[in-house]
């Protein structure tokens, strides 16, 4: 077992809002440059470590240390968030349970149907907010893969309760940490096996980059990570891994301004005639507040909302808004939202008209003003 370090030259006891924007450098020296170069090679001399572009890259590995010492772990970075699934779900043996978050991301709950279809794994759906539902879950099981919050229902999984009983059972522990990021959530600290990022969200932040990540301290199941990495060749870019670094760089600053955005823009959504119900674990009457506030650094960016009125009226909505984009994906410096269920593979027990709101770094009454100019319209 390894902990990732930061740079040696960086002194100790630094916060993670420090270190996103410190550790990953080259160490100083006269001339030496400040942010790491993109490396665009494909072939290396021979006597060194990497050997070969595909399984390595200077570019990735400043990526990496970033991340690797932000989650306390090594990180390996992938072509995309789906990759990085991929990679782990390679590690379940064949015809092995995964218990899965009943919520989770789409694409996820998608390959590990067709898994299942596939006679290559068991799916086992699990209320994650429940934890003695989770615990019950983890017996017989191969793997438990949690979301905290859940995409998009924004439910909160324990942590430590999950990790305690999927040990007792000899369980593989899994954690789409996407939607918290490191800045505000650590599943390894809590005693988790792997961290999953897709790195094209809140890290990278500019919605200008498909990445993914995973995170692990277990020295046997990074070499196994990394050989599917290599073998399969899901790599990212040098570019991607450069914009990736240099976007993560800000993420301090943009969590902060989204978070606070997002809780004043939940609690104002509340009080809105055509929005039902509000999800978002830092209102103190969401059913996840009490876990969020003892077990993350902060509640985060995203907030779902149902509304009142059809889909086809939800969809209208959004696309009345003028400032607030309509599109998919999430994280980035831009406010934007969607109707989750009208892709497909989105869960049915999913409501209708539920949105997911992913708020981003703009002034938070010109996003007020935007959203209740569209919400007016279903009233």
């Amino acid at each position: 077992m390894t902990d990732a370090v930061p740079s040696p030259h960086l002194p100790d006891g630094l916060s993670p809002e420090t270190l996103v924007v410190a550790a990953g450098r080259p160490a100083p020296g006269p001339d030496v440059p400040v942010n790491p170069p993109v490396v665009l090679s494909s072939t290396f001399h021979a006597g060194g470590p990497v050997g070969y572009a595909r399984t390595s890259n200077p570019t990735w590995e400043a990526f990496e240390e970033v991340l690797g010492t932000l989650e306390g772990g090594r990180a390996l970075s992938f072509a995309s968030g789906m990759g990085a699934v991929s990679a782990v779900l390679d590690l379940v043996p064949t015809g092995g349970v995964v218990a899965l978050s009943a919520h989770t991301y789409s694409g996820t709950a998608a390959r590990l149907r067709d898994l299942e279809a596939a006679g290559r794994a068991q799916v086992r759906l699990v209320q994650i907010d429940d934890a003695d539902a989770v615990a019950a879950a983890c017996e017989g099981a191969s793997v438990l893969w949690i979301e905290t919050p859940t995409n998009p229902a924004l439910e909160l999984c324990d942590l430590s309760a999950a990790a305690e009983a999927a040990r007792a059972h000899g369980v593989l522990t899994v954690c789409d940490n996407t939607f918290a990021t490191p800045l505000l959530q650590r599943p390894l600290e809590h005693g988790l096996d792997i961290v999953m990022h897709s790195a094209t969200k809140a890290i990278a932040g500019h919605s200008d980059v498909l990445m993914g990540a995973v995170v692990t301290r277990d020295d046997a199941l990074y070499g196994r990570l990394l050989r599917v990495r290599t073998l399969v060749g899901a790599i990212p870019g040098p570019f991607e891994a450069w914009l990736a670094l240099r976007g993560m760089r800000t993420l301090g600053l943009r969590l902060k301004q989204a978070q606070a955005s997002a809780l004043e823009l939940a609690t104002r959504l509340e009080g809105h005639p055509a929005v039902s119900r509000v999800r978002y674990p830092g209102l103190p009457g969401d059913p996840g507040h009490a876990l969020a506030a003892r077990q993350m650094d902060g509640f985060g960016s995203i907030v779902s909302f149902e509304t009142v009125g059809t889909a086809d009226d939800v969809d209208a909505m959004c696309d009345a808004a003028r400032l607030v984009l309509h599109a998919t994906s999430l994280g980035g410096v831009e406010t934007s939202w969607e109707r989750r269920r009208r892709w497909i593979e989105e869960r049915p027990d999913i409501p209708e008209t539920l949105i997911r709101l992913s708020v981003g770094i703009e002034d938070v009454e010109d996003l007020w003003t935007d959203i209740a100019q569209a919400l007016d319209r279903l009233v």
